[in-house]
């Protein structure tokens, strides 16, 4: 099956917005006094079809349209002053070839009376080619960037409010060797000042690839070494892949095989192919038992040696089959009612993923948020953790290619994503490494991964020089942990991406359109990352009307820690700042949003809160956003700057909300327009205002 989808840039209030063409390659425009025709010229096809089929690439190729980890099959289309969107509902193997006329003039003649027009008009025709299943298509008619994301959430939901921990740096490789090892990493991180949150092992911790076991001789007591890591307010992550071994004695495929919850192959036996483990049959995550049983495995009494700061990374789960055609599972294997993994190939990791993430729930009563990273993922996914890149190259083109792969997945509701740092697959150069960091840094998944065969590469193993490049890096993250925690309850709540193109927030501005080398991280910070080697100087586009010199965007405010912990626990009850960018108009506005990051009490029982900053005629106010909300919080805040002061003030006073006022020292710097007010203690949760004289 196929379908021509086309859309025009000529003028939208008169003309057909989006027309369902099948092969018709001559439209017809509705308005005025007649109709218009038009001869349409030959398209220019853009290269080869995109191809919509999840595979294990290892070290895949650059600007490649061909399958890689996941699919989404979801197109914006935005030109000025209007976004439209199309969600092509179907998980076979999908090709989606786009082409595109450059804008020209034509010559429009009207049937009848003798008339012409000239009318300047673009073209893109998008044509969908699914191997089977039905035709299901959604038409988002937005008409902005924020009504078409909050279209689609409705069809596929929104990101999970993930738990603040996991909003941290996370330290992973394949593999941390033993639990000495682990405890020699962990303690590095706190010798050099670094803060981290989440240690990661791969898939050598299990006894012979068996998932939910441990080694014995490598990792003897793992409570204890989760017990350690607990002590530092840390987590840890550990593997968890579809595949399981063929072995009777491995109690989880024994279980699985006498229950039936195996991929059947065309013959009615179970489905075997090759991964990790040697030879392995595949959980058939479409059928509903199989989730179920598959979550109970996550219990304490089930899942020996776990505790509950241990989450988990579903791996391999494209399917991965090293024997495979396309080291993938053959199309014509069976899953629950009889349907054809053809049909259905595209949301297998998806519903692995569901079933983690309900495990981790179910574990916890449905009392504590689970962290669930997956690298096989569809449209929807976002409701259940996060997604990264995959198998990347320590190479400076996969850096560059890190910031449009991540904004594409944003804009389709996966916010929750990022890129390994410093690259998966061979050894980064101390440069390479340090700018994948600062990068990194403001991306909202944020892990450093290798591969096996490679050099070690802990942040302080490159020298003092770059490991204080790196530290600086990660500090800067955590002091920013206010700010991406309630870009996520704003992507949770209102669909709204936490990493953005240009263009969403400029979307008048022609020059944002084709810019993909920097992003805003919500509406506030603009970021531009080196990606070249040797850079000292790198040009970046200002848009809008922004004068301050800082990429902190004119008329905002945000929220920080002024205080760095060994990770996000140890920092709940630490002060924080606020950095005030003023508009040309001399205002700012800003949120913040705090639970107590990492149950869901915040959505039963309406303990959170949400403060709103606004800066308007030397008045800084702190009021409530949201009354529903109720959770006191100690936190103060202490320092408060803002940016782009045009003169120094005579007086500075706080006015708490009982209407006691107190005077407020205070520092202004005419050279960069800043006015500093430090020690100040101002109940974040509090209305108070300081006038600004």
């Amino acid at each position: 099956m196929d379908l021509n989808i086309s859309m025009g840039s000529h003028n939208m209030q008169n003309h057909t917005n989006l027309k369902i063409l099948g092969k018709v390659k001559t439209r017809i425009f509705t308005g005025g006094s007649g109709f218009w025709t038009r001869k349409v010229r030959k398209e220019n096809i853009d290269g080869d079809a995109y191809r919509l089929y999840n595979l294990d690439v290892y070290g895949y190729k650059v600007h490649d349209k061909m399958g890689i980890y996941g699919s989404v099959p979801y197109l914006l289309a935005h030109k000025l002053g209007r976004t439209l969107g199309i969600f092509w509902l179907n998980a076979s193997e999908t090709l989606v070839e786009i082409s595109t006329e450059p804008a020209v003039k034509y010559t429009l003649t009207q049937m009848g009376p003798v008339a012409a027009k000239q009318k300047v008009e673009s073209r893109t025709d998008v044509r969908w080619m699914s191997e089977s299943g039905i035709i299901d298509v959604f038409l988002l008619t937005g008409p902005t960037p924020s009504d078409v994301f909050r279209q689609y959430s409705y069809l596929t939901g929104t990101q999970a409010m993930p738990p603040l921990f996991s909003l941290g740096y996370h330290q992973c490789r394949w593999n941390y060797e033993d639990e000495q090892d682990v405890k020699a990493v962990d303690a590095g991180f706190d010798e050099h000042d670094i803060p981290y949150d989440v240690m990661w092992l791969d898939i050598e911790h299990t006894e012979g690839k068996r998932y939910f076991t441990w080694d014995k001789k490598r990792f003897p007591n793992p409570k204890r070494m989760q017990e350690l890591l607990r002590s530092k307010k840390r987590k840890l992550v550990v593997i968890s892949d579809p595949h399981i071994k063929v072995d009777p004695n491995y109690s989880v495929y024994a279980k699985a095989k006498e229950q039936g919850f195996f991929v059947r192959n065309h013959d009615g036996g179970d489905f075997e192919g090759v991964c990790w483990p040697g030879l392995s049959s595949y959980l058939d995550f479409t059928n509903p038992k199989v989730r179920e049983w598959y979550s109970s495995l996550f219990a304490f009494s089930v899942y020996q040696g776990s505790t509950d700061i241990l989450h988990v990374w579903n791996d391999m789960n494209e399917p991965s089959v090293f024997r495979g055609p396309e080291l993938t599972m053959q199309k014509n294997a069976i899953h629950h009612g009889n349907w054809e993994h053809r049909e259905l190939h595209n949301i297998y990791g998806f519903y692995q993923q569901m079933a983690t993430a309900e495990g981790l729930i179910q574990r916890s009563k449905g009392k504590e948020r689970p962290f669930v990273l997956t690298r096989s993922f569809f449209a929807g996914s976002q409701k259940y953790g996060a997604v990264w890149t995959g198998d990347n190259t320590a190479e400076w083109s996969y850096l560059k290619i890190s910031v449009p792969m991540l904004l594409t997945l944003s804009i389709t509701g996966i916010s929750f994503c990022g890129a390994d740092i410093g690259g998966f697959i061979g050894n980064p150069e101390a440069e390479l490494l340090v700018r994948w960091y600062q990068a990194g840094a403001y991306q909202p998944f944020f892990r450093s991964h290798a591969t096996k065969n490679t050099r070690r590469r802990e942040p302080w193993l490159f020298g003092e020089k770059h490991t204080q490049l790196i530290r600086e890096a990660i500090r800067e993250r955590y002091a920013l942990l206010p700010y991406w925690y309630s870009l996520f309850y704003f992507a949770h709540v209102a669909s709204q991406p936490v990493m953005r193109p240009l263009w969403i927030e400029f979307p008048g501005e022609l020059e944002t359109f084709g810019v993909e080398d920097e992003y805003m991280l919500g509406s506030a910070l603009l970021v531009h990352p080196v990606t070249e080697p040797k850079a000292t100087v790198v040009d970046v586009f200002l848009p809008g009307s922004n004068e301050i010199p800082v990429f902190q965007r004119g008329g905002s405010v945000v929220p920080i820690k002024t205080t760095i912990g060994k990770s996000t626990g140890c920092m709940t009850d630490s002060p924080y700042g606020l950095r005030v960018a003023l508009s040309t108009k001399g205002s700012a506005v800003g949120e913040v949003y705090l639970d107590d990051g990492h149950s869901f009490q915040y959505l039963h029982q309406k303990q959170f809160m949400h403060r709103k900053f606004s800066f308007s005629s030397g008045v800084l106010i702190n009021s409530c956003a949201d009354e529903r909300g109720r959770y006191p919080s100690k936190c103060i805040v202490e320092q408060i700057f803002v940016l782009g002061l045009k003169k120094q003030p005579s007086s500075v006073t706080a006015h708490s909300s009982d209407g006691k006022a107190q005077p407020v020292a205070f520092t202004y710097c005419a050279k960069t327009s800043t006015l500093s007010l430090e020690k100040l203690s101002l109940n974040i949760g509090a209305d108070w205002k300081v006038h600004i004289q």
